[in-house]
């Protein structure tokens, strides 16, 4: 008979701020890394400690204790302390693809300056698996990855719990874990947690009762000899006499080989003799084959505020400062700003934990995460706005025949991977004179008051010479400042006008250039003809037509497939007597709807670019759960025992929808405003597509994942909420409804026969929930609320109709400048990259920090292969095959400045570019 070893892994899983604010763990940590290093110091048999897989600890202790910087090193180069590979353990579901390839990115920069790394998947409590993790962690090279959840059923106590069926995912707590591409790893479950070898006891008879259950529990799942314990838990003290405790186990159990243990080691000693029997899980892991209760995806809608700034944030990097940073140094030689990106990251990613991103923590550390996501975004548009003034410094509009020396030239810019055509609206400034010209201020801001704008004179001119639709605004004197590069600030008043216009077929990765004329050329210009119209009912354009019923619901029409969506916009709330991880619907509560209630309709926009509709409706909702609710919490009632019912008193939730077409819009944009009274309940909109299907796709990281509708069999929570980023979409193969969002993170496709998708607006609750009593009022998210999604109808599925790219595109915004009247070596309209592939979504646009190569990374959306050409505007000396860290591998053909490939099903690839 084989000896079995039991390998125990001392570590600590360091939620970084949770049930206390974050400064409340910072001291818990340094006292841990004290404790471990005087421990790694006094006793050689104490021989690893891994770091929890996140590099951030490092800063955080020595942020307090610097002195100690040259011993921790010694100890993470001799192996001793395990680092990496990421930055922090985040909740991948809810930060985007490119947060988790920076994740992982900047965790292997970190891990580098001591010149060791962990090369584990480490995955030890994240709230669900994203599928594509094997193959994000095969392109660095990691070929084993460990996880918490997601394979099978683990309760609230984290005790794993026998299947009713045998259709779970693996009998064994290791398997092989694969993406949709096909990369695969060997996947590990932590199928007793990673605490089952937490506070081994040193007296024999504690030891014995303690090791009696603890290998039986491990062997029942092991598919080897090789035993895995974790030695530690949440926040866990470092074990000090674990030599002693070993050396008890060793007398007690002479069959079995006690080692004090590293994943390095433990993983070459499993892989030696794995069986030939292990299951391939695919894709990914959301513990559907359990009883639905412990999934956490709840927390997908907890404090939906803090999914919306994320969303902001994380765009505004991948989506702004990356790529224009990228295109002011390909374009003026501007220095790619490396260290400022990764400040701006590494402090939006300290908002990425599952514990904070998930909003499942207490109210002070939801405060703190707000000023961190504003830390971030402030620099990050620092890192815009220089760029674009870069950018613009170069551009020479003085070549464009239609335009003149007094024109008011300005910028659009679309960074996404797709040509783009939208409206914007922006400001310019028509007049402006600094204080040093003087009299003062006052003075000078009359003069500029009386200056003849000739606004009804004027007319927006593309650089071809067109005229474009604009509503123009005098938005009067207002002060201004500049910050020269080579002198003091200097401050000015300045008479500024608003353009509102659709920019039409801005390129991709790109700008297009528009000018303000007054003159001749004015007189000369006539805007052509909108396709948008107010109709009997609604409005329309090209694409669809939009009807609104007396109720606020409204229809969609399809033009071109003559698909009619009925009754879509229509909201529901019902109560929720859980907690910041887990929705729970009271007893016998019958949602209420605006389903029939009388709603104001009004146009309040009507011009040749944008028609909008404003809808009110007074909806009356229960004020709170009853008082039975605060007595249950107070008692600690599980939260599917509780009892509680909706209060009878009620409150009015007032409901400002306001949804516009575009005159090239191919579906709705919407936005509703509303200030929340209400305690202890759900808002959710209602799409009912109509359509026929048993799976739907949700945009998931990098992929469009398809996902039963119906749950397994095991399931019974009569919730089956899931996850998404960008959009949600209902197919029946040939016609399709996708709803966008901007951090809307959570969605359900109900069963009623409909295939209704249901977006989760808001979710109020007043509890952390898990392991103790934490109350959080604040998380009742009170106060006012908007939020924003759009509906597209479309042929086909949403990744055969390209309709993800529009989904994609509503989530980026816009940039603009206001451009000098100059000559300069930029055309009016330029593209960076030309590329194609119908069912590849463009992800980054940024450069490197090793070689100053442009990364661009592309994915495939589709399950088949597809050809990929990239042509770059900018010249190439060479292009290499990188990967998600950006290294150089094999280089690419370039062939007339060409880069022809192909993209494998559900491939991430990524090009480095070496500019001349």
């Amino acid at each position: 008979m084989t000896r079995k070893v039991a390998h125990l892994i001392s570590h600590s899983h360091w939620d970084r701020e949770w049930y206390l604010p974050y400064e409340h763990h910072h001291y818990l940590l340094t006292e841990l890394m004290n404790d471990l290093l005087d421990t790694l110091d006094q006793d050689p048999r104490y021989r690893y400690f891994h770091l929890d897989g996140q590099t951030i600890i490092i800063e955080d202790y020595l942020q307090i204790h610097p002195e100690r910087r040259e011993q921790l090193e010694a100890y993470i180069k001799e192996g001793r302390i395990i680092i990496g590979p990421w930055y922090i353990l985040q909740d991948e579901f809810l930060t985007s693809s490119e947060a988790n390839v920076r994740n992982l990115l900047i965790g292997h920069q970190d891990a580098a300056k001591y010149g060791v790394i962990s090369k584990l998947g480490y995955f030890p409590d994240s709230f669900g698996n994203m599928g594509q993790a094997p193959q994000l962690l095969k392109q660095a090279d990691i070929d084993t990855a460990v996880f918490g959840r997601g394979v099978k059923p683990t309760g609230f106590d984290n005790v794993v719990i026998d299947p009713i069926s045998s259709s779970y995912e693996s009998p064994y707590s290791e398997m092989y874990w694969s993406a949709p591409d096909g990369s695969t790893v060997v996947g590990i479950l932590f199928a007793n947690w990673y605490s089952n070898g937490n506070e081994v006891p040193v007296e024999a008879e504690a030891a014995k009762v303690f090791w009696d259950k603890r290998l039986g529990d491990a062997g029942k799942y092991a598919s080897t000899p090789e035993l895995l314990f974790m030695n530690g838990c949440d926040h866990q003290p470092i074990q000090r006499d674990l030599g002693d405790a070993m050396d008890t186990a060793k007398a007690l159990y002479p069959e079995v080989e006690f080692v004090h243990s590293s994943f390095e080691q433990y993983i070459d000693a499993l892989k030696k003799q794995l069986p030939d029997d292990l299951v391939t899980i695919q894709g990914e892991l959301r513990s559907q084959h359990t009883d639905g209760w412990g999934t956490l995806v709840n927390t997908a809608s907890a404090r939906v505020y803090l999914k919306q700034l994320n969303q902001l944030g994380q765009t505004l990097l991948e989506k702004g400062a990356e790529p224009l940073a990228a295109l002011a140094h390909l374009a003026s030689g501007k220095a790619y700003p490396h260290q400022l990106l990764t400040y701006a990251w590494k402090t939006l990613m300290q908002n990425h934990p599952h514990d904070s991103i998930c909003g499942c923590s207490v109210d002070e550390v939801h405060r703190e995460m707000v000023a961190r996501f504003d830390k971030s975004r402030h620099m990050t548009d620092t890192i815009i706005d220089e760029s674009l003034q870069a950018i613009a410094g170069q551009m020479d509009t003085a070549s464009v025949a239609a335009w003149s020396e007094s024109s008011l030239p300005v910028t659009i810019y679309n960074m996404t991977g797709w040509s783009r055509t939208g409206t914007v609206r922006v400001e310019l400034i028509a007049a402006k004179s600094y204080f040093k010209e003087g009299p003062n201020p006052p003075a000078i801001a009359e003069r500029l008051a009386q200056l003849p704008l000739n606004l009804d004179g004027g007319v927006l001119l593309d650089d071809q010479g067109h005229a474009i639709a604009a509503k123009v605004e005098d938005l009067g004197v207002q002060f201004g400042y500049e910050l020269p590069k080579d002198k003091f600030r200097q401050p000015y008043m300045a008479h500024k006008i608003a353009l509102t216009f659709e920019a039409q077929l801005v390129p991709a990765l790109g700008f297009k250039t528009f000018a303000w004329v007054n003159g001749l050329a004015a007189q000369q210009a006539e805007a052509p003809r909108s396709s948008l119209v107010v109709t009997e009912s609604g409005m329309a354009n090209a694409h669809v037509e939009v009807r609104i019923h007396a109720d606020g619901s409204y229809d969609l029409i399809d033009k071109s497939t003559g698909q009619v969506y009925e009754g879509l916009g229509v909201y529901e709330d019902c109560g929720d007597l859980g907690n910041e991880y887990v929705f729970r619907q009271p007893d016998g509560d019958v949602a209420l709807t605006t389903k029939g209630l009388q709603a104001q309709v009004t146009l309040v926009e009507s011009e040749p670019y944008r028609i909008t509709y404003e809808i009110k409706h007074a909806f009356s909702i229960p004020a709170s759960a009853s008082e039975l609710f605060e007595e249950e919490k107070r008692k600690m009632v599980p939260f599917r025992k509780r009892t509680a019912s909706r209060s009878a008193e009620m409150v009015t939730l007032e409901l400002t929808t306001r949804i516009s077409l575009e005159q090239s819009g191919k579906g709705v944009q919407v936005s509703v405003s509303f200030h929340n009274q209400a305690k202890d309940h759900r808002l959710r909109v209602l799409f009912p597509t109509g359509l026929a299907a048993v799976t739907h796709l949700a945009d998931s990281i990098f992929e469009a994942a398809e996902r039963d509708t119906t749950p397994a069999e095991e399931w019974i929570n009569p919730s089956n909420a899931q996850h998404q980023q960008a959009f949600v979409s209902v197919s029946d193969g040939k016609v399709g409804l996708t709803v966008a969002n901007k951090g809307l993170n959570e969605y359900e496709v109900l069963r009623d026969g409909k295939n209704t998708i249901a977006v989760t607006l808001l979710r109020s609750v007043s509890e952390l929930g898990d392991w103790g009593v934490f109350p959080t009022p604040e998380a009742q998210c009170l106060g006012d609320q908007t939020v924003e999604f759009a509906v597209y109808p479309h042929p086909g599925t949403v990744v055969e109709s390209g309709t993800f790219a529009e989904a994609y595109q509503f989530q980026s915004p816009w940039f603009h400048t206001q451009t000098p009247y100059q000559q300069g070596s930029l055309p009016t309209t330029y593209q960076a990259l030309a590329w194609n592939g119908p069912s590849l979504a463009l992800s980054a646009f940024k450069m490197s920090l090793d070689h100053d190569d442009v990364i661009v990374r592309l994915y495939n959306l589709a399950h088949q292969t597809e050809d990929v050409t990239l042509k770059p505007s900018f010249q190439v000396a060479s292009a290499y095959q990188s990967d998600i860290l950006e290294r150089r591998h094999q280089q690419a053909e370039l062939a007339d400045g060409q880069i022809r490939s192909t993209a494998g099903k559900c491939e991430i690839i990524t090009y480095a570019l070496q500019t001349k």
